[in-house]
């Protein structure tokens, strides 16, 4: 729950919420209703669980079995208990639930490499890619083939704060953040080039969020989130 991350008063509480946000102001409900989405990257599955509300079937992978793992006990048995850290070895217990109002049946999780995903996934009406260009170690070569992906029509919705670091992503291998003959290249602009020939870019927006270390530090950013749809 957001006021389980950021209890006081205090604090940018409109940055919390972001992967039902990622959802909820990204996606095109009424062109997704009914329809099949893919999650890629999706950590513990809370955006999963909320593109459930508007599509028939859901697929979330992350590279995390970890993550996996969590976001399969939510969904078989509907909670499940963690720690909250606070301070030092202080921690709080709480528990993650399955979100109302979500038919889990919708949803399957599994273990996967963004990178080399397997070759029978299929296509879907809508892929969200949320916070995972910018920790891939080749991210065009994935982008390449989210055309496959992604049926005729059908949305793709990129997040992503375009952190940028050669420990994840080879420096040749940046969509942006750099400069190239004495111009600035931005990721947005990365991202067209590589997108350009297969998706329309329909909308792009800042979509703000907040990670909790303890209870009197966080991680703000200040992701964008592009809108695009797949050509016929």
């Amino acid at each position: 729950m957001p006021e389980e991350i950021l209890p006081e008063s205090i604090g940018p509480r409109e940055s919390l919420g972001y992967p039902v946000r990622c959802v909820q102001e990204c996606v095109d409900a009424t062109a997704a209703h009914d329809g099949t989405a893919l999650d890629l990257g999706c950590a513990v599955g809370r955006s999963t669980f909320e593109l459930a509300r508007i599509c028939r079937k859901v697929v979330g992978i992350d590279y995390s079995q970890r993550f996996v793992d969590a976001a399969e006990q939510v969904r078989v048995h509907g909670s499940l208990a963690y720690f909250r850290s606070d301070e030092g070895d202080l921690c709080t217990p709480l528990i993650a639930r399955l979100p109302k109002g979500v038919d889990s049946q919708r949803i399957r999780f599994e273990q996967g490499d963004a990178m080399t995903l397997r070759p029978d996934l299929g296509s879907f009406d809508v892929l969200l890619m949320a916070n995972l260009i910018d920790r891939l170690r080749a991210p065009k070569s994935c982008l390449e083939r989210l055309k496959d992906l992604v049926n005729p029509g059908g949305q793709l919705v990129l997040t992503s704060p375009y952190t940028w670091m050669p420990e994840y992503t080879p420096r040749e291998n940046w969509l942006g953040g750099f400069e190239q003959h004495g111009q600035r290249c931005v990721t947005l602009d990365g991202l067209k080039s590589v997108l350009g020939s297969a998706f329309e870019l329909t909308g792009v927006r800042d979509s703000p969020f907040l990670i909790r270390e303890h209870a009197r530090k966080f991680q703000w950013s200040l992701a964008q989130a592009s809108v695009w749809r797949r050509k016929c």
